[in-house]
């Protein structure tokens, strides 16, 4: 990986503390997104599992903005999602994965979606997920984000992406080597 691990680094109480805050803050202010689930409980799983907060703090540094979506009960987990209203900054102008990073021979991207989502700890959307995400709010109107792409369509060379154009979600391929400027991905983390 052309990137070091950052989530695997433990963050400072003054990181980790100001990271709840924001986290606090913007659970707060947008409950539409996900109703039923409280904030202490959420808090409660976090603090118990100091060493995820690296993960959300990367999804935080690199422009996801995370919020909770939605809530396992079978497996008692919160799901947090990238919330930032276009395709996180920090994670544009990427190809798919590390095969396809391998296979360019010229202008390579600086990393790949999969490679930089494996070392923040987190996994790029479903399409599924994606959609549920897009019944919340609009998001990618600007932007496109890869999601998870089935086996068969990667051993062919392709790759999926999303985006919400003219009211509705639009699902796309394009060779998994391919990156835009405008084109990153988004994540999903639980705790």
């Amino acid at each position: 990986m052309s990137k070091s691990n950052e989530a695997s680094k433990e963050l400072s109480l003054e990181q980790g503390e100001e990271l709840l805050e924001v986290l606090k803050a913007r659970f707060e202010k947008n409950m539409h997104r996900h109703q039923g689930i409280e904030w202490a409980k959420v808090r409660a799983k976090l603090d118990a599992s100091n060493a995820k907060l690296s993960s959300l703090y990367e999804m935080e540094r690199t422009g996801g903005e995370p919020d909770v979506v939605e809530y396992d009960k079978e497996k008692d987990e919160y799901i947090f999602y990238d919330c930032s209203k276009e395709s996180p900054k920090g994670r544009r102008s990427v190809c798919y994965d590390r095969e396809a990073l391998e296979s360019r021979k010229k202008h390579k991207p600086e990393n790949s979606a999969i490679d930089l989502a494996t070392a923040m700890g987190i996994e790029l959307l479903t399409e599924e997920q994606y959609r549920a995400l897009q019944k919340l709010e609009n998001f990618d109107m600007k932007t496109s984000s890869w999601v998870q792409t089935p086996s068969d369509i990667r051993e062919r060379g392709g790759a999926l992406f999303c985006d919400y154009r003219f009211g509705h979600v639009f699902v796309y391929h394009n060779g998994a080597d391919s990156y835009y400027s405008s084109r990153g991905f988004r994540g999903s983390f639980r705790v």
